[in-house]
């Protein structure tokens, strides 16, 4: 059983900003460590205390991605944190200078 320690608004608030601010974090999230390098797009769709999820978009087919936290989180504020580590890890493995958040 997954573990969910935030609640549908933190959720919702957590994917709309995503999805609205960092479309492109998100896909080089996706590429790198959701094993999906030939993804076209992607957007996250929600998230629990232990992975982050994802639709992403390979050959014109949407695929859900689950890409776990390196630890499990329980509050709202590492969430942030471990996005930006995920982000910059990703950046990492593709050779992409990050941008600064």
């Amino acid at each position: 059983m997954t573990s969910t320690p935030f609640s549908p608004e933190v959720v919702s608030a957590v994917t709309a900003h995503m999805n609205g601010d960092h479309p492109e974090d998100t896909l080089i999230i996706c590429r790198a460590l959701g094993g999906v390098p030939e993804a076209a797009s992607a957007r996250m769709v929600g998230l629990d205390g232990e992975s982050g999820h994802y639709e992403v978009t390979v050959d014109g087919v949407e695929r859900s991605v689950r890409i776990p936290w390196s630890v499990p989180l329980t509050e709202r504020a590492a969430i942030r944190v471990e996005v930006v580590r995920m982000y910059r890890q990703a950046c990492a493995e593709l050779g992409v200078p990050p941008r600064e958040h």
